[in-house]
Formats: C-alpha cells, sequence, structure tokens
C-alpha cells in the first residue's frame, strides 16, 4: 500500500510514516518543511520504500500528481502550536483551510480515501466535560486571533464530512488531544518539550497563567497506533473521533513531575498570559477527551503512562534511543487495508 502523508516531516507525521514503513508499506512525505524537520525522517531516507518532496500542499500540480499515486492520504499539514497561531493569524487560517481543500479535491478526482487530521482546539471554550464528539463547540470571539485555528480545523472538519456526504468522499476525521513523544518541538508553544528543555537546562520552568489549567497528554506511539486501526476501518468512514489520554494532570503539577523525572534543580516560574502570548488571550481549563467512540470502533486506548512518555522525551534529548510503539498496538507487517469507493457505495 502507498500513504502520502502530508505534514509527514513533523511531529506526528514522522513517527507514522514510520511505523507504515515498519509494516511493510510505502510513504511519500509532501512537507515544506514551515514547522517540521528533515531531521525527523533522516533515518528513512535509506528505505526504498520512503520518497519526499519539499514543498506546498498549496502546489496544486505536485499534490494532483501525489495524490494519484497514492492508495490512502493522510492529511497532517496544517499551522500548529499556540504561538505560531497568535502571531501568524493569516497563515493559520490559509494554511489549514485552503490546504484541507486542495487536498479534498484532488483526492475526489481520483476517490482516494483522505484521513483529515482535526484538534482538541475546536470544542473551545465548553465545559461539558469530558469532551464528546457530537458535542456543541463554544468558541470565543473573532477579536481574539486565539481562536483562528479552532475556526479553521473546525472549517477542514466541516468540509471533509461534506466531501463524504454529498461526493461519497471516504473520509475520517480525527481530533488530537495533547500528543506527546520524541521528536516534537517546544519551538511554537508545546509545553512538555519546553518544560523538558528548561529543566535539564536547570532555567526556570516556565508556567503560563496559575497553572491549574489542566491537559491528557498522549504518547505519540499510542495515537500512531490508532490511526493505522482507523484507516484499516470501513466504519470509520464518515466519522469523527478523538484520540487521546484520559489521565488528567494540571499544568504546575505537570512542571514538577517533569522536575522530579529530571532530578532538576531548576525553579517552577509563572508568567501572565498576557505577557506570554497577547493582551486578552484565552485558555481553557479543562480538557479531557471522552475516547468511548474509537475505544467501540477499533478498541483502542492508550497504554503508555505519561511518567515513561516524559523519559522518552528526555531520552530524545539526550541522544538516546527512544520509545517504541506500545508491543500489544503493534500491527502486523502487511499493508494498509485500502477503503475505496466500492466500500461505501
Amino acid at each position: 500500500m502507498r500513504v502520502l502523508i502530508t505534514g509527514g516531516a513533523g511531529f506526528i507525521g514522522s513517527h507514522l510514516a514510520e511505523a507504515l514503513l515498519a509494516r511493510g508499506d510505502e510513504v511519500m512525505v509532501l512537507d515544506d518543511l514551515s514547522t517540521g524537520s528533515v531531521e525527523n525522517f533522516r533515518h528513512l531516507k535509506a528505505n526504498p520504500k520512503f520518497s519526499y518532496w519539499i514543498e506546498s500542499v498549496m502546489n496544486r500540480a505536485l499534490l494532483a500528481e501525489l495524490v494519484d499515486e497514492s492508495d490512502f492520504i493522510m492529511h497532517l499539514a496544517a499551522a500548529v502550536g499556540v504561538r505560531l497561531i497568535v502571531e501568524s493569524p493569516v497563515r493559520t487560517i490559509e494554511t489549514n483551510v485552503k490546504g484541507t481543500e486542495l487536498v479534498l479535491q484532488a483526492a475526489q478526482k481520483k476517490k482516494k480515501p483522505v484521513f483529515i487530521a482535526s484538534t482538541s482546539e475546536v470544542y473551545g471554550k465548553s465545559t461539558a466535560i469530558p469532551f464528546q464528539e457530537d458535542a456543541d463547540l463554544v468558541l470565543g470571539p473573532t477579536i481574539r486571533g486565539r481562536w483562528s485555528y479552532a475556526a479553521s480545523k473546525a472549517l477542514d472538519e466541516f468540509l471533509a464530512l461534506a466531501y463524504w456526504r454529498e461526493k461519497k468522499l471516504p473520509v475520517i476525521v480525527a481530533r488530537f488531544f495533547n500528543t506527546v513523544g520524541p521528536r516534537q518541538t517546544g519551538r511554537y508553544g508545546m509545553v512538555l518539550p519546553n518544560f523538558v528543555r528548561q529543566g535539564m537546562k536547570g532555567d526556570p520552568i516556565t508556567v503560563y497563567g496559575n497553572g491549574k489549567q489542566s491537559r491528557c497528554f498522549c504518547y505519540v506511539g499510542d495515537v500512531v497506533a490508532a490511526l493505522i486501526k482507523l484507516v484499516e476501518k470501513p466504519e470509520a468512514i464518515g466519522q469523527v473521533f478523538n484520540i487521546g489520554s484520559t489521565e488528567e494532570i494540571s499544568i504546575g503539577d505537570l512542571a514538577l513531575l517533569v522536575k522530579q523525572r529530571l532530578k532538576s534543580n531548576s525553579q517552577i516560574s509563572h508568567i501572565p498570559y498576557d505577557q506570554a502570548y497577547e493582551e486578552g488571550f484565552e485558555d481553557m481549563m479543562r480538557r479531557i477527551p471522552s475516547i468511548e467512540k474509537i475505544s467501540k470502533c477499533i478498541g483502542w486506548k492508550p497504554v503508555t503512562p505519561l511518567d515513561a512518555t516524559i523519559d522518552s522525551i528526555i531520552n530524545f534529548f539526550k541522544g538516546k534511543d527512544q520509545m517504541a510503539i506500545p508491543d500489544q498496538y503493534r500491527l502486523p507487517a502487511r499493508g494498509v487495508v485500502p477503503i475505496s469507493a466500492e466500500v461505501i457505495s
């Protein structure tokens, strides 16, 4: 099976490429390196089943060619990271909305199935915990650039599901909840790698706000296992799934846990949101997924505990071996089963 991964030089995309190649699939990566890095897949370049193009999904001709050559499209290319979103809202909106539109258009011409990566950000300021896929979305005002990312990804979902309902293009949507692990950069505001880097240097570990806001962090290997199972499941077509851990931790406690795992002498400091991002910045106090739907569909749940995930990031920054995908979710070395138009006709 030949799989096209847009954003394949990114954090999640590179782990997905690695897992698919390990199963014997062919992988094509398309990435403009705006937030990804060649270093993320350098170790894959010698594999004859791996190929890559340093270009944007906005290149219609190239995108059409790669879609034509692929059996399945995994669309992960997006503007990511709170800092990038706040500082470059135009880029965020254009990259997410236009990029997804072009991918869906190209896939529709050849009836190629598509996976669309979305985010827990679409739930916005909802307090209906845990978040369920059919729950209402509660976004902030348009005068706050903070919400442009959530709005753009929600529009991606609407568009993808419209292609399914109206044009019968096989699509699957998944909302990621704070995926973490080796290769993730703190460059655009990702909290855990930033904490680890600061703690390793002995610098203050900076917590934005009061630190009482909580999140659920899911190891990237568990997430990749879920993705591979989802795209093999015809029943997943036309559906939206949460993918994340249900192990909740406050950001303040996360800073303490990182400090403990590192045995670091770093102090923990608090920085107001207005100083870290922009005046009037809004954040969600809790973000917890319901994973009942995906568990019923593919029998998935995350298995990697947070302390082990933190250790994998520490080892990565130290240049040591990375954790592998958990063995119980390691799939047979065979191609992804294609979800074709015939399945849904």
